[in-house]
């Protein structure tokens, strides 16, 4: 991986770290705390776990199924953003249903 995409990922890390805290989730990056390659890349109090994608293309199910592989017991949860456009946040619709309270079949 390129410098630029280093750098592009980790400034996505933070903006969506911001983003969070700003709206009552306090959080911050979290790979470069642990080293760990199964850690979130954004640390929260959110029952999720939490990867973040700052590109123009993404690949929905390769991103969700990377989240989903690191994700231990929690939920997988992908944040992506493109270059003017809004944060969009895409999970399992099994996993949103039981976090909205619905039971798991």
């Amino acid at each position: 991986m390129g410098k630029r995409s280093l750098t592009k990922g980790k400034g996505g890390e933070r903006e969506l770290s911001h983003f969070l805290t700003s709206r009552g989730f306090p959080a911050r990056r979290g790979r470069q705390y642990s080293g760990d390659p199964t850690a979130p890349d954004v640390v929260s109090e959110l029952p999720l776990h939490i990867e973040c994608k700052r590109t123009e293309r993404l690949s929905v199910y390769p991103a969700i199924e990377q989240a989903a592989s690191d994700s231990g017991n929690k939920p997988p949860l992908v944040c992506h953003r493109r270059n003017g456009k809004p944060w969009l946040a895409i999970l399992h619709l099994d996993d949103l249903l039981t976090l909205l309270g619905g039971a798991r079949p």
